[in-house]
């Protein structure tokens, strides 16, 4: 039951992260659509993480450098997202509001993101692992 309401709410949470994403490029005041190459940053922000866990025991270790690479790398990858949207506004490719609804988006799909891995990163009976 747990499972099945997490997942509900974290497909609600993607729902409408890309729905302020495509409200930012299909409104007709803006149409313009450069943001859907946040898209990109959404579908690469997980790997390195699921690449470390892979390699990486889980031991109780105060400190790992490859987990710590891998936040590394997806820190990058998410202040990327948010950046790119910026870059475009501030070079006038896309209007400034359609940027902060970009922005509202990216803020809805990481914390979404986020959220699966709290919810089925952990090694217990219904983990993400398994599939």
């Amino acid at each position: 039951v747990r499972a099945a309401a997490a997942l509900i709410s974290l497909s609600f949470g993607g729902a409408v992260g890309l729905m302020f994403l495509m409200l930012g490029c299909a409104l007709p005041q803006y149409n313009q659509y450069w943001p859907l190459f946040v898209l990109f940053f959404y579908i690469l922000s997980p790997i390195p993480y699921c690449i470390a866990r892979r390699l990486v025991d889980d031991t109780d270790a105060a400190s790992n450098a490859c987990k710590e690479l891998a936040i590394f790398l997806t820190t990058g990858i998410v202040v990327s997202a948010f950046g790119l949207p910026i870059v475009f506004a501030r070079a006038e490719l896309i209007y400034w509001g359609a940027c902060a609804l970009v922005l509202t988006g990216n803020t809805v799909i990481f914390a979404t993101i986020l959220g699966f891995f709290l919810v089925f990163g952990s090694n217990d009976d219904f983990s993400w692992q398994q599939w």
